[in-house]
């Protein structure tokens, strides 16, 4: 009599199928096989470049999404990519330019303001960031929240969310940012959330959603967990420390204890 239960899965797979790690790859002597090692340069490579890119909000959001959101761009207090990456302290502030534009180019006291910032991977804005703020802009106008003007600040990191929150006092200020690229990805996205942020503020007084990207948190999921955590701030009066999502057991967030990363 013929067996046709199916044959057994090889573990070997079902162990590469769950994670982009380099594991049980081989090994040629003491080093990589080849086809290994090209992967490896091939991501290297690709992470370099996510920090090394420059944001193009023609280029990367099209011209028809920078109009319909009258999306503009700003600086930091960083002048290059090398200070930025030699002073995180001047990208937690606005130039004095760009307060000003700000200022005079935002509404004040909006329900959701969102910040695009370029962080440590244009990759990243580049490839979650247009559809995200699109799917965040729907479901905020979908509550009757008022959605601000966005803004993208070039070379930004995460305590920029204090001088804009010190600007335009927002309900909750929402910042997309790249997150430092690794061999794994360089497309991660994170968002930062905090409630009226202020000069100040720390970390413990934000919250993080993190690894936004094609096998990590995809964007339907991204939107739904932003939009419920800003939910929960504005029912609680408050964001940071003690804040959990309460989506469901499998998905938490956790007060940006990783911020400076970015």
């Amino acid at each position: 009599m013929s067996d046709n239960s199916p044959a057994p899965l090889d573990p070997v797979e079902l162990a590469l199928a769950q994670t982009p790690a380099r594991v049980l790859v081989g090994r040629a002597g003491l080093g990589y096989r080849t086809s290994t090692w090209l992967r490896l340069r091939e991501d290297h490579a690709a992470a370099r470049d996510a920090v090394h890119t420059e944001v193009d909000l023609e280029r990367d959001f099209g011209a028809e999404r920078v109009a319909r959101f009258g999306l503009f761009g700003v600086e930091s207090q960083v002048a290059s990519k090398g200070e930025y990456l030699r002073r995180p302290d001047l990208g937690r502030k606005l130039s004095d330019t760009s307060r000003e534009r700000v200022r005079a180019e935002c509404s004040s006291g909006c329900d959701v303001q969102v910040i695009i910032g370029d962080g440590l991977s244009a990759t990243a804005v580049a490839t979650q960031a247009p559809e995200l703020l699109d799917r965040l802009h729907a479901a905020a106008t979908q509550r009757g929240w008022s959605f601000g003007r966005p803004v993208f600040v070039r070379y930004c990191r995460v305590g920029v969310m204090n001088d804009i929150g010190d600007l335009l006092a927002p309900a909750v200020v929402v910042l997309l940012i790249g997150e430092r690229p690794g061999l794994a990805t360089a497309e991660s996205l994170s968002a930062y959330m905090a409630f009226h942020p202020r000069g100040g503020h720390t970390d413990a007084d934000r919250n993080l959603i993190s690894n936004i990207h094609a096998r990590g948190v995809g964007l339907t999921e991204a939107a739904q967990r932003i939009i419920a955590l800003a939910d929960q701030f504005r029912a609680a009066g408050r964001s940071g420390v003690g804040m959990t999502e309460v989506l469901g057991s499998c998905l938490s967030t956790h007060p940006a204890s990783i911020s400076e990363s970015t």
